[in-house]
């Protein structure tokens, strides 16, 4: 079936900070050289923001280069950092670090709901005459005569479960562009296309994740600190484990917390959401929410790899800009700023393509925009932390006493370059490791999994294809169930994966709750043999996150 097709100049896939941030920049110059250029934003979500989650504390550089009055522009930037605490755990106990790392200390900085702000910038760029297309997944990467990039193409509206069309089946579009922007977070699965279609990988570490989850709830205003920001290592986590907490007081007797869990750990019978669930029955951590209500929840996974796991940024028609190409500042534990900057940097070099008075072609490559980010602060931020991260391969108390010295002596000129491997090679098999006993959710404090999926509004269209492909169907029982017990069963938050048996406990059988997905994309990244692949659903299904 034909599909129809419209025209753009730029054509950016995310409409997360990096890709509102690009959208803003573009029609900003377009405005101060009147040169008119037409862009569209295009985002799976079924509203801007539906889909973002994040901690948040905001630092303000990038958004201040972008829209210098962003506070009498209305920006919901309401929560200033008032102190920081970093905390270690033990079981019973909590111990609070003489000092703040120089990476961690927040003055200056705003907690917020990312999800809010990114609505803000929305509401912004299309006062500049963007035009955001909500409820649209980019499915397809389209591309041209010599190979590249001219746009995407949205997914069809209304296929069944087996691939027929239905009574209410609506094509895809075709969104054609001189030059288009990947905006799609991370791990983002046309992003993954490219990749291997250009090689932009080439050379570079392997990219390297955590998953984060976090809820928002309503607490005792005895116990509330507006602007407080706190941290903590530690229990539940053994010392080999990468991970920790945060909690960050909001306005309006809110409280932000959440729990992150490097995707390079080792034992398989670790489960990220019941370590989430025990952390907060730990003495310190549960007098801050007794009494109160939990009101939203959500998981994402995270880019850890930094400095040396950035790709190649450009191929012809198009470029990786935010979280896609993972430029996340790891122990500032902030990606937001840089993601926008990325976005900035990567519209002022399309633009210069755009205003050449040359015939337009997507085979047109902006690497102005790889090179100019190389001078922009992002890249020595991120070069300064680079061995901060995967020092933890060698534990907690090794990597926090390299971390002083590289951060405070060595301020991250060391002559050598530590090296990423890709998470999902790292598990043991069950035969080398011990179960971990993890309590029974409360009700109070703790959850079960369901529970919280149901607090995330997430919702997907019944009868359509799944948007988890199994490479081979055969894998999840023949390999993993009796090499790791199932992992996938615990490193999905949203309890996606179940294995079923027969009443007599034989013909065990892997079923995918597809509904269920919250769009972290952990099973792409942790599988270990690679066997799962997340494609994007219809649009508009997943999470429908309110103010996360």
């Amino acid at each position: 079936m034909d599909r129809e097709s419209m025209e753009y100049d730029v054509v950016i896939v995310g409409a997360g900070p990096s890709g509102l941030t690009a959208a803003i920049k573009l029609r900003q110059l377009a405005e101060q050289e009147k040169k008119d250029i037409s862009v569209c934003v295009i985002e799976k979500g079924s509203e801007v923001g539906a889909h973002i989650l994040s901690g948040a504390v905001l630092e303000t550089r990038a958004l201040d280069e972008l829209l210098p009055d962003w506070k009498n522009q209305g920006a919901p930037l309401n929560t200033p950092v008032s102190g920081d605490r970093l905390l270690y755990l033990t079981q019973e106990k909590s111990f609070r670090f003489p000092f703040t790392p120089p990476q961690m200390r927040n003055h200056g900085n705003f907690i917020v709901s990312l999800g809010d702000l990114c609505r803000w910038l929305g509401e912004q760029a299309e006062g500049m005459g963007v035009e955001i297309y909500p409820g649209f997944s980019a499915s397809e990467v389209l591309y041209g005569d010599d190979g590249e990039v001219c746009g995407v193409a949205t997914g069809d509206m209304g296929v069944a479960k087996d691939g027929t069309p239905t009574e209410n089946h609506q094509p895809g579009i075709e969104l054609h562009a001189t030059q288009t922007l990947f905006a799609e977070g991370c791990r983002g699965s046309l992003t993954k296309t490219l990749f291997e279609r250009f090689q932009l990988r080439r050379g570079k570490d392997p990219q390297t994740y955590a998953i984060g989850i976090k809820e928002l709830w309503k607490i005792q205003p005895e116990v509330h600190e507006i602007g407080s920001v706190t941290h903590t290592v530690g229990w539940p986590l053994d010392s080999q484990t990468y991970g920790g907490s945060f909690l960050y007081h909001l306005e309006e007797d809110q409280i932000a917390v959440g729990f992150v869990v490097g995707l390079d750990y080792r034992n398989p019978y670790l489960d990220p959401f019941r370590e989430f669930q025990r952390f907060k029955n730990h003495p310190r951590i549960r007098s801050v929410f007794e009494g109160g209500e939990r009101i939203a929840y959500g998981a994402r996974a995270l880019n850890e790899g930094g400095f040396q796991s950035i790709p190649k940024l450009t191929f012809p028609g198009g470029a990786l800009i935010g979280c896609t190409a993972g430029f996340m500042n790891v122990p500032k534990i902030k990606g937001t700023h840089t993601a926008m900057k990325s976005g900035m940097v990567a519209a002022e070099a399309v633009f210069s393509l755009l205003k050449q008075e040359i015939p337009t072609s997507g085979s047109l490559e902006a690497f102005d925009y790889e090179r100019s980010l190389k001078s922009s602060w992002v890249w020595p931020e991120l070069h300064r932390v680079r061995n901060i991260r995967p020092a933890f391969r060698w534990g907690l108390w090794p990597a926090l006493i390299y971390s002083a010295i590289d951060s405070y002596l060595l301020r991250g000129r060391a002559p050598w370059t530590f090296h990423h491997k890709p998470d999902h090679e790292s598990l043991k098999k069950t035969n080398e490791c011990k179960p971990i006993d993890y309590p029974n959710p409360d009700g109070k404090i703790s959850f079960d999994r369901l529970s919280s999926v149901y607090l995330s509004n997430t919702n997907h269209e019944e009868n359509q294809p799944s948007h988890l492909k199994l490479k081979n169907m055969e894998v999840p029982i023949a390999f993993n169930l009796p090499n790791y017990e199932s992992p996938e069963q615990r490193f999905c938050p949203a309890g996606v994966y179940e294995i079923l048996f027969e009443e007599d406990g034989s013909s065990p059988r892997l079923q995918i709750n597809a509904q269920n997905c919250v769009h972290c994309k952990t099973c792409d990244i942790k599988d270990p043999t690679q066997n799962i692949n997340w494609e994007t659903p219809e649009g508009g299904g997943g999470p429908n996150y309110p103010n996360m």
